[in-house]
């Protein structure tokens, strides 16, 4: 691949631009500063850096973030600036997309990413994929309710009951809540439809993957997509 491609296809602008960054030198690969644009590598595995910052080719992006709260998983948000905001411009300009969505105040493990399969594959109904919510709950929940959660309450939008997979309790006010499917303001309407309401809305896990204690909010980084 040549070098201008390479910056073009992991987003830093035009073929043009990316041939512009090179003959100036703001490219670095192995300690090298490389100055032709049409020069030929590898990119399988390739660590560079541009400017001084450190950046990994990816054929496909995709990046975990730690939501914080009033951001919302829009291209176009409406009352708070979008989650897209919080990553680097290259990442923008690739297009990675939210898998999924988190309410604008609900925090924790978000996955963004430019690969579209991707998307499909683990936001499909039939994948199932285990998504793990912990709540704080204005009042204390029984263990009657607690039950109703795991049979199944019915919602207002669709007369077949919605049941969780896991529900723990590991507080009275603090439900971990695990989930395979993905409706609208779900968590706080189970919560609702068992006489309880959300107060706060927290996401640790996605599949396999659990939010780093060390990835602040706000804070991104790079992600393997078997690990999920």
């Amino acid at each position: 691949m040549q070098l201008q491609q390479l910056l073009f296809s992991q987003g830093f602008g035009s073929r043009h631009e990316c041939a512009g960054l090179i003959v100036q030198g703001r490219l670095r690969i192995a300690g090298a500063t490389p100055t032709d644009p049409y020069e030929e590598v590898d990119p399988e595995g390739l660590e560079f850096e541009l400017d001084g910052q450190p950046w990994p080719y990816r054929e496909k992006a995709l990046v975990m973030l730690h939501k914080p709260p009033h951001y919302e998983c829009s291209m176009k948000p409406k009352h708070h600036p979008s989650v897209l905001s919080l990553l680097p411009g290259p990442l923008r300009v690739r297009g990675v997309q939210p898998v999924g969505r988190l309410d604008e105040d609900t925090t924790g493990l978000l996955l963004l990413t430019d690969d579209g399969a991707l998307i499909h594959r683990w936001t499909h109904p039939k994948k199932k994929l285990p998504k793990v919510y912990e709540a704080r709950l204005k009042h204390p929940m029984d263990e009657a309710a607690r039950q109703r959660l795991l049979a199944g309450v019915v919602l207002d939008d669709d007369p077949a009951p919605v049941a969780a997979t896991a529900a723990e309790l590991p507080e009275p006010t603090l439900l971990r809540l695990t989930l395979t499917s993905g409706r609208y303001h779900q968590v706080k309407r189970m919560v609702a439809a068992v006489g309880n309401r959300v107060e706060a809305l927290h996401r640790p896990q996605f599949g396999r993957l659990a939010l780093p204690p060390d990835l602040t909010p706000g804070a991104w980084r790079w992600v393997d997509a078997t690990a999920v």
